[in-house]
C-alpha cells in the first residue's frame, strides 16, 4: 500500500511543530508529559504503521489532535494565546484549551477505536460496538486523569501546570464529561463518512 504524499506533508508538519514546540516551552515537564506521545505517534508511524490501513477522516483528526497537544505542551493549557483570547471574549473565569482538548480525547479516539473494531472484526452489532466505543474512551479518559494523578503525587507542585485545574476542583469530572459528548459527537457526526472511505477502500 501506497502512503499518499499528503500524508508524509502533515507527518513533516508534526516533526517540525514538535521541534518548535521544544524551543523554550513555558514548562519542561508539561512539554515533556504532553509531547512524548506524539512523538512515539510519529516514530511507531514512520517505523510500522504508515502500510496499516487509515481513513484519511481519522488520520488528519488524529494530527489535529497531535497538534493540539503539542501547543498545549509548549505554552502549557492554561496559557495558549487564543484560548487567552476567547477567555477574555467571552468572560470566561478560566482557559478552555484544556477543555477543547479533553473534548477531542474522546471525539478522535472513538473514530479510532471504532476503525480498528470494524476492520478487526471486533464487535459485530452496531448497538454492542457503540457502547464498547463509549466505554473505550471513557476508559482512556480515566487513565489520562490517572496519569495526571500519579504525576502530581511524583512531582507535587512541579506538576501544577501539567495538571492545569485552574482553580476548578470538578475539573477532572468536567474532563470525563467532555471526552464522553466528543465521542458521542464523533459517532454522531462522522460515522457515516468513515464508513463510506472504508467501503470505498474495499472496492477500490
Amino acid at each position: 500500500m501506497n502512503t499518499p504524499a499528503w500524508r508524509w506533508i502533515v507527518v513533516a508538519f508534526l516533526t517540525v511543530a514538535i521541534t518548535w514546540s521544544g524551543l523554550h516551552p513555558f514548562d519542561r515537564l508539561t512539554w515533556s508529559l504532553e509531547v512524548f506521545w506524539v512523538a512515539g505517534a510519529i516514530v511507531g508511524w514512520i517505523g510500522w504503521w504508515r502500510k496499516l490501513p487509515c481513513t484519511s477522516i481519522l488520520f488528519v483528526l488524529l494530527a489535529v489532535h497531535a497538534t493540539l497537544l503539542i501547543v498545549g505542551g509548549h505554552y502549557t493549557y492554561e496559557r495558549v494565546p487564543i484560548g487567552e483570547w476567547v477567555q477574555g471574549w467571552l468572560g470566561r473565569p478560566r482557559n478552555d484549551f484544556d477543555r477543547l482538548g479533553h473534548f477531542l480525547q474522546g471525539f478522535v479516539p472513538a473514530l479510532l477505536a471504532r476503525e480498528l473494531f470494524i476492520r478487526c472484526h471486533v464487535i459485530a452489532r452496531r448497538g454492542w460496538r457503540t457502547v464498547a466505543i463509549l466505554a473505550f474512551c471513557l476508559a482512556f479518559s480515566a487513565a489520562f486523569e490517572l496519569l495526571e494523578f500519579g504525576a502530581a503525587r511524583m512531582y507535587g507542585a512541579a506538576a501544577d501546570h501539567y495538571l492545569a485545574m485552574q482553580g476548578d476542583v470538578w475539573d477532572t469530572q468536567w474532563d470525563m464529561i467532555l471526552c464522553l459528548s466528543g465521542a458521542i459527537a464523533a459517532l454522531v457526526l462522522l460515522a457515516p463518512e468513515q464508513d463510506r472511505e472504508m467501503n470505498e477502500a474495499q472496492t477500490g
